[in-house]
């Protein structure tokens, strides 16, 4: 019995994580298409980083279940998967905004010329955010510190981010249309990353005060 909740939490986290990241890339999607003289993330790159990024939620079934939630059954709710979808899917794209606002402006990049180091900024901030992301969404607790997720799916994460990171740099990356990245970006992206994780555990927190989730 207390397996079957377990797996039903972990079903939850995936659907979560998958809705709401979606929801928020649809807009950073739309959005960017509207006003770049370009396309934001070629489509090699589009596939590579959800390939990534799906292999960075597959432990997510061995993942450790925080005992609150498998104390009693919890039923099948489509009304709090609605509302977390609603609240916490946006908050991507402020960050994705914040993001294409540094690549336009700070690192000059109206220029369809160096369209690739947009490309190349998105990518690596938008597959950094989701794989980080799990982290918050898969607790109501703090991150880290009240919860920590398994080993395999830390290991993952880790491992995701730091190939993130690197195939600007290696040798596939002119295959995927990857450019070496402004030395200023990676202090910004950190800046975005704990942003980004801060604002989510927020209004997380607000949803549960709210029992919205």
């Amino acid at each position: 019995m207390i397996e079957g909740r377990k797996v039903f939490a972990n079903i939850i986290k995936y659907i979560r994580m998958g809705a709401s990241s979606n929801f928020g890339n649809m807009f950073s999607v739309l959005g960017a298409s509207a006003f770049l003289p370009y396309i934001p993330m070629a489509p090699i790159q589009v596939l590579t980083n959800n390939l990534l990024y799906d292999f960075s939620q597959v432990p997510i079934p061995t993942d450790a279940v925080d005992e609150e939630q498998v104390a009693r059954p919890r039923p099948w709710n489509i009304k709090d998967i609605k509302r977390f979808i609603l609240f916490i899917g946006p908050i991507s794209s402020i960050f994705d905004y914040t993001t294409f606002f540094f690549m336009l402006y700070l690192f000059k990049c109206w220029d369809p010329s160096r369209a690739a180091v947009f490309q190349t900024g998105w990518f690596v901030e938008s597959l950094m955010t989701q794989t980080l992301i799990i982290h918050v969404i898969r607790t109501n607790k703090i991150p880290f510190i009240q919860s920590r997720a398994s080993w395999l799916l830390t290991g993952t994460t880790l491992s995701i981010m730091a190939l993130g990171a690197w195939l600007p740099y290696s040798p596939v990356a002119s295959s995927l249309g990857l450019v070496h990245l402004p030395s200023l970006y990676w202090p910004i992206l950190m800046v975005t990353l704990l942003s980004y994780m801060g604002l989510t555990q927020t209004i997380k927190f607000w949803l549960l005060r709210k029992s919205w989730i």
